[in-house]
C-alpha cells in the first residue's frame, strides 16, 4: 500500500514582489502544473489517498482557475483519496463553497480524525486556534499509524501556542510516521523508538528563502512498516549563489568570478547572485551592465550586493584636503555603517572627477 505526503503548496500565491508580474503568472501556473503533475505521479504509482498537510492554497480567497482545477483532478481520479488538512494560510479559503464535495475527498477537524486503508489508521487535527490535545489521539498499537499535523515544531512539553506542534508529547503514540506541514524544506528524524517525524516541504520553491530541491514523500507499506523516499517534483529549482570579490577590481574580473560560480546550474532555474567580501574605491560594480551581460542566461536572475567598502580611515584621519574633509565629516554622522560607506565611496569618485551613474 503506498501514500503521498505533501504540504505547502501555496496555490495562486502572488508571487510578484520577487519576480515580477509576468513572470508571476507564469509561476503560478508552474505551481498549479505541478500540484497536477504530483497527482499523476499518484495515479501512475498505485497510490491509495494523497495526504496534504495544510497550505494547499495561500489566501482565503482563490480564483476560479485554481479552484476549478483543483476539482477537476480530484474528482478525476476517484481511485485516489484525497486526505486535506487545512494550514494556517488555507484556514478560511473559499474552495469547498458551493460544491457538491466528491466521495474520495475527506477533511479533517479540530478534534482527532481517523480515516483506515486496510492495515492503516490515518489520523488528523488541525490545530490553527487550540493546543493539541495529544492525549485525546488513541491509536492502536497493533495497526499502522500515520499522523498529520501542520505547525512548527517545538521541542519542549506544556501548553503549545497556535500552530506549534510538540513532538515530545506525541512520543510513545504508536505513531508510526508524522508527516508534517508548515516548514518548507524537507526533513526527516527519529520521533521516538516505533516512528519518525517528517515535513515534506514545498513542492516548489517559490522565493529564495526556498532554495534546492523540493518535492513530495513517497510512503510505502510492507509487512506493516513505513518506508518513506523523497521524490523531486519542482519544475524549477531557486539558487541563492555567494560570490566573494575580494580583490577583484573589473567588471569583466567580476563577471568571470560570478560565471565560474554558477556555471553547473540550468538555464531554466532562477538564480539569486549575492557579492560579498571587500571593495575599494576603485573596484567597478556596475549592476546594470552585470544584469545586461548575463540576461538570458537563467529563466530569472537577481543581484543583491553584501560586499563591503575597503577603506583606511586612519589614512584620512590628518590629511589635509576635500577628502580627507569629506570623510571625517561622514564619519561623525549617525547614518549606518552601510550608508556611511555608500556615501564615502560616492564622494570620493566624484572628488576624483569620476562620473557617476544614477
Amino acid at each position: 500500500m503506498k501514500f503521498i505526503h505533501c504540504a505547502d503548496l501555496h496555490l495562486d500565491s502572488k508571487l510578484e514582489s520577487n519576480i515580477g508580474k509576468e513572470k508571476a503568472k507564469e509561476r503560478r501556473n508552474e505551481i498549479l502544473l505541478t500540484f497536477e503533475h504530483i497527482v499523476h505521479y499518484a495515479k501512475e504509482e498505485g497510490v491509495s489517498a494523497i495526504l496534504i498537510a495544510g497550505d494547499l492554497f495561500d489566501t482565503q480567497n482563490i480564483a476560479a482557475k485554481v479552484v476549478n482545477l483543483v476539482w477537476d483532478l480530484i474528482a478525476g481520479n476517484p481511485e485516489i483519496d484525497f486526505l486535506y488538512l487545512r494550514g494556517n494560510h488555507d484556514w478560511k479559503t473559499n474552495f469547498t463553497e458551493g460544491r457538491t464535495i466528491p466521495d474520495n475527498f475527506k477533511c479533517f477537524d479540530t478534534d482527532w480524525v481517523e480515516y483506515r486503508y486496510g492495515e492503516v489508521s490515518v489520523w488528523g487535527k488541525e490545530t490553527l486556534e487550540d493546543d493539541a490535545n495529544y492525549a485525546s489521539l488513541i491509536t492502536e498499537p497493533e495497526r499502522v499509524n500515520i499522523v498529520m499535523l501542520h505547525g512548527q515544531e517545538v521541542r519542549s512539553n506544556g501548553k503549545d501556542d497556535a500552530g506549534l506542534i510538540a513532538l515530545p508529547a506525541l512520543k510513545n503514540r504508536h505513531i508510526d510516521y508524522l508527516a508534517l506541514g508548515h516548514v518548507h524544506a524537507y526533513k526527516k528524524e527519529t520521533l521516538d523508538a516505533r516512528g519518525v517525524y517528517c515535513y515534506s516541504g514545498c513542492p516548489e520553491g517559490r522565493g529564495f528563502d526556498e532554495c534546492g530541491e523540493k518535492g513530495i514523500v513517497l510512503l510505502e507499506i510492507e509487512d506493516g512498516k513505513v518506508k518513506s523516499r523523497f521524490v523531486p517534483m519542482a519544475s524549477r529549482i531557486l539558487h541563492e549563489v555567494k560570490v566573494d570579490i575580494s580583490e577583484r577590481e573589473t567588471t569583466t574580473d567580476i563577471l568571470r568570478a560570478v560565471n565560474k560560480a554558477v556555471e553547473h546550474i540550468p538555464a531554466e532555474d532562477m538564480v539569486k547572485v549575492i557579492l560579498t567580501g571587500f571593495y575599494t574605491v576603485d573596484t567597478e560594480k556596475d549592476f546594470i551592465y552585470f544584469g545586461q551581460a548575463m540576461e538570458g542566461r537563467f529563466y530569472f536572475l537577481k543581484w543583491k550586493d553584501e560586499s563591503r567598502l575597503s577603506i583606511d580611515y586612519k589614512e584620512y584621519e590628518q590629511m589635509i584636503s576635500l577628502k580627507g574633509e569629506f570623510v571625517r565629516t561622514v564619519m561623525k554622522g549617525s547614518e549606518t555603517e552601510k550608508e556611511k560607506e555608500a556615501m564615502i565611496l560616492l564622494g570620493i569618485r566624484a572628488l576624483s572627477g569620476e562620473e557617476l551613474g544614477v
